[in-house]
């Protein structure tokens, strides 16, 4: 019988909780509170060490952490904290980043992105910034529901959206793998490591906000490969 001390397993994971809500929140809006994030994830901790089978196969610790940034990420829709103007500032400077980036050879400036949209400086940082959190928050649940597809399928599991998501998976490893060699390791330090992005910074030898504009030039590279949009080869 495979028995867990729920009480010491809760201690030990606590810091965990509050590390992901703390790096979720970073740039999201200020009426997004990092102890709501903090509650969401514990709540789940709670349910999911009670539902954890070992039978299954699964890792305890991918399990749980699926669990608990799933909760997460169900707490941010639910809140729709991003206004319907910055999502449609989102697309524009997603656009021309990966335009200009394209031109130039090397990522565009706030004042060039500006120049690029006709949005304001003010405007491009904050769609910036809410572009890598909403890119980050897609691909690293999309990560964590894939692998909990391949590896604690349920029996009512749809086998057309169990092969749709191979599918999906076999398309996304081919998009990382045409990334370049710094893009690639700042992807696996982000979304492997579970690195911060001052972190990783210190790991390359760069500023925090270069981390974020490799990261977000790999995500646009990945999204729009993935959507067919292109067939360019990293920079």
């Amino acid at each position: 019988m495979y028995e867990i001390d729920e009480e010491q397993l809760l201690k030990e994971l606590l810091p965990t909780v509050k590390r992901i809500a703390t790096d979720l929140v970073q740039h999201l809006p200020k009426n997004v509170e990092v102890e709501d994030l903090i509650q969401e994830g514990v709540l789940a901790l709670i349910s999911a060490v009670r539902r954890y089978d070992p039978r299954r196969g699964v890792n305890l610790k991918t399990f749980l952490m699926k669990r608990i940034k799933g909760a997460m990420y169900d707490y941010l829709r639910s809140i729709d904290w991003m206004p319907r103007n910055l999502r449609k500032n989102i697309k524009e400077v997603e656009k021309a980043i990966y335009e200009l980036e394209s031109k130039l050879g090397r990522y565009p400036t706030v004042e060039e992105i500006s120049l690029y949209t006709n949005l304001s400086d003010e405007e491009v940082v904050r769609a910036k910034n809410e572009m890598v959190r909403k890119q980050f928050l897609r691909l690293d649940e999309y990560l964590y529901d894939t692998y909990d597809s391949f590896s604690e399928v349920e029996d009512h599991s749809e086998p057309l959206q169990v092969a749709y998501k191979e599918i999906l998976f076999e398309y996304l490893t081919e998009a990382i793998k045409k990334l370049s060699e710094r893009e690639q390791l700042v992807l696996s330090l982000r979304f492997e490591q579970e690195l911060s992005l001052k972190e990783i910074g210190l790991i390359l030898g760069v500023s925090e906000s270069r981390v974020s504009q490799i990261l977000t030039g790999a995500l646009i590279k990945i999204k729009r490969r993935l959507l067919g949009e292109e067939d360019g080869q990293p920079s």
